[in-house]
């Protein structure tokens, strides 16, 4: 597996390997318009063969805190510790390059994204029902 950074938006054929995994994941198409309105935006990305299997997305909320936004990995590739790899690597950036907080969101019914936030290292700091009615889960981790 080969892990890669990316500081902007990757090229087209590393892209179109995160939507394909992110819309079956979330159903969301919109994933393209969003990260270009984003600022300092990072892309871990796990690749194998060629084909991407994992990614994780978030961006600068200050110059201290960063919003560790989507994540996902390939469900063909799951078990093979890709998300807690692709999150190490993350955090592991984050605090080289300065970031104190590292802060995100879930629902119960990524439960296994909420325990593996939870086994490294962040508290659940508040729930709240949102527009759509969808109970979400904020977590936040000192780094």
């Amino acid at each position: 597996m080969e892990y890669k950074l990316y500081t902007e938006i990757p090229e087209s054929k590393i892209m179109d390997g995160i939507l394909k995994i992110h819309q079956e994941i979330f159903e969301d198409t919109t994933l393209p318009e969003k990260a270009e309105s984003k600022e300092k935006i990072l892309f871990f990305v796990a690749v194998e063969d060629g084909r991407v299997a994992g990614y994780k997305i978030g961006y600068e909320v200050t110059d201290d805190h960063f919003y560790s936004w989507y994540g996902a990995v390939n469900p063909e590739d799951r078990g093979k510790g890709i998300a807690t790899e692709l999150m190490k690597r993350q955090h592991t950036y984050l605090k080289d390059i300065g970031y104190k907080i590292v802060s995100t969101k879930t629902r119960n019914k990524w439960r296994e994204m909420l325990i593996l936030n939870i086994k490294h290292g962040f508290d659940v700091m508040e729930t709240f029902v949102d527009g759509d009615g969808i109970h979400r889960i904020v977590l936040e981790k000192q780094l």
